[in-house]
């Protein structure tokens, strides 16, 4: 196969995964996944969470707050795409939100603010939801000890 051949095949490969993940993940989702936000774990949250799923995926979730509100967050998952999109739309959802507001956050408004995932997949929108609330019991958790 010459170096022309092997491009060419390469980048109907890629094409095909890009078509394959944009059927999947919907067109937010795939534009999510390929320039993701909020990733990363941070330095010196004021509250974070690490679930693991029934999966086998773990998702962290760091959040930082001022004047009682969520300032700033990301997230951190060693999951597959589906995952990592939840995990960061997760992380979206946060912004702005005052603790109470963030326990009404569900795995149903994460899928919503995606758009679609895979059937086989919707749990991972679950596991970014608990993992929201594990890093806002942490928080709290915090404020009673400085209290």
């Amino acid at each position: 196969m010459t170096v022309s051949n092997l491009d060419a095949f390469l980048d109907k490969l890629q094409e095909e995964i890009f078509d394959e993940a944009k059927q999947a993940l919907g067109e937010r989702g795939f534009d999510r996944w390929r320039n993701p936000k909020y990733n990363g774990r941070m330095e010196n949250p004021d509250g974070w969470g690490r679930v693991t799923g029934e999966c086998g995926d773990t998702m962290e979730i760091y959040l930082k707050f001022k004047d009682n509100r969520v300032a700033d967050a990301s997230y951190f998952t060693d999951g597959c795409a589906s995952s990592m999109v939840s995990g960061s739309f997760a992380a979206e959802l946060t912004l702005g939100k005052t603790p109470e507001e963030l326990t009404d956050i569900t795995a149903d408004q994460i899928l919503e603010a995606i758009g679609r995932l895979p059937d086989d997949d919707l749990h991972c929108t679950t596991l970014a939801a608990r993992t929201i609330q594990a890093a806002l019991d942490n928080y709290m958790g915090t404020m009673v000890k400085k209290g």
